[in-house]
């Protein structure tokens, strides 16, 4: 399920309240995650902290906390049980929870130790959509094909003079990672196309909202 470009797979249950979801394992396991609207409103992590293995947690405790330069908050587990496993990856490179949410930057696993009571409470992705639309609408989420490292605003300044900028940016930035560009000059779309061309970058996605263009570029050289 996908709204307003942020995706809901629909094989997980989700905590549409606090931000998570729920994937229930072969055997007697879950993991847990955090969805892609918690992602968008930390912006880029800087630090993730877990609780260790063979903790007990009961549902809504914190699994953990997400850290970024704006946003310090816990992961609220879905479900009550033991911790069997936590995401090294995510403790290692927080920024994984940005980029893959749902695959590669899982939170934990769990042993549940009741499971048929806790999963009344989470509700499969189709059933959430209005909640979820409730909440992308209230906290202006914004998610694109691509996790931005960096944040360019420039407002009323003529497309040419950006282009330098976002050149600047980019000399000081690795190989991919990601600039969001936002631009309200009405050629803006054409002359980031033209640039792409030119400087052989990577125009990720790019959306129109009312007068203002939203680019994602991924440095790729």
């Amino acid at each position: 399920m996908e709204i307003d470009h942020c995706v809901f797979p629909d094989n997980l249950l989700y905590d549409v309240e606090n931000n998570t979801w729920l994937r229930i394992d072969k055997g007697t396991t879950v993991t847990v995650g955090v969805t892609s609207i918690l992602s968008a409103i930390a912006g880029r992590l800087v630090r993730t902290s877990l609780k260790p293995l063979d903790t007990s947690i009961e549902r809504v405790q914190s699994l953990g906390t997400l850290e970024s330069e704006r946003f310090v908050g816990p992961v609220p587990s879905p479900v009550t049980g033991v911790v069997l496993e936590i995401n090294d990856k995510v403790v290692g490179q927080p920024r994984t929870v940005n980029v893959s949410p749902y695959e590669v930057g899982w939170i934990a696993r769990l042993r549940p130790s009741n499971l048929v009571k806790d999963t009344v409470l989470l509700s499969a992705a189709p059933d959430s959509r209005i909640k979820f639309a409730q909440k992308i609408a209230q906290f202006h989420v914004r998610c694109f094909k691509a996790f931005p490292d960096r944040e360019m605003y420039e407002i009323g300044t003529e497309c040419t003079a950006v282009i330098v900028r976002l050149n600047e940016q980019l000399t000081t930035m690795s190989v991919g990672d990601v600039v969001h560009l936002v631009s309200d000059d009405p050629t803006a779309y054409v002359e980031m196309v033209a640039w792409t061309d030119r400087s052989g970058q990577s125009l990720v996605d790019w959306r129109k909202e009312g007068n203002l263009f939203h680019f994602i570029v991924r440095k790729v050289r």
